[in-house]
């Protein structure tokens, strides 16, 4: 990930309403395949927003690439994007004790060496 990408993330993360959107999506995420995510209706009602304000919150969050989004029947279906948040994570950890520690994880899902 790029200096650009991370800064865009956490930009995005760095207002309330679109912070717990994400955490909204996070918590509906499935592992399967065409499952999870919620639909823009939901997540209003939910979180009490207004559909305009919701609108512009999730343009801006799928602007930093972490949610994606996809048509279902009259709905739009939004899904976080753990892969982005992934990328994000091991950008600010990459560098982590100056290398000592290796990396908290790796792509395989599988964890290293880490910090006490």
């Amino acid at each position: 990930m790029k200096s650009e990408a991370a800064i865009a993330a956490l930009s995005a993360l760095a207002q309330e309403t679109r912070l717990a959107i994400y955490r909204a999506l996070v918590r509906a995420h499935s592992p399967k395949e065409g499952e999870g995510g919620l639909a823009a209706g939901d997540i209003a009602e939910a979180l009490d927003v207004p559909p305009a304000t919701l609108s512009f919150h999730l343009k801006e969050l799928a602007h930093a690439g972490l949610v994606t989004s996809q048509r279902d029947g009259r709905s739009i279906v939004y899904k976080a994007d753990l892969l982005a948040m992934r990328s994000l994570t091991e950008f600010l950890l990459e560098d982590c004790c100056q290398g000592a520690c290796g990396t908290v994880g790796n792509r395989a899902g599988q964890r290293k060496k880490e910090c006490a």
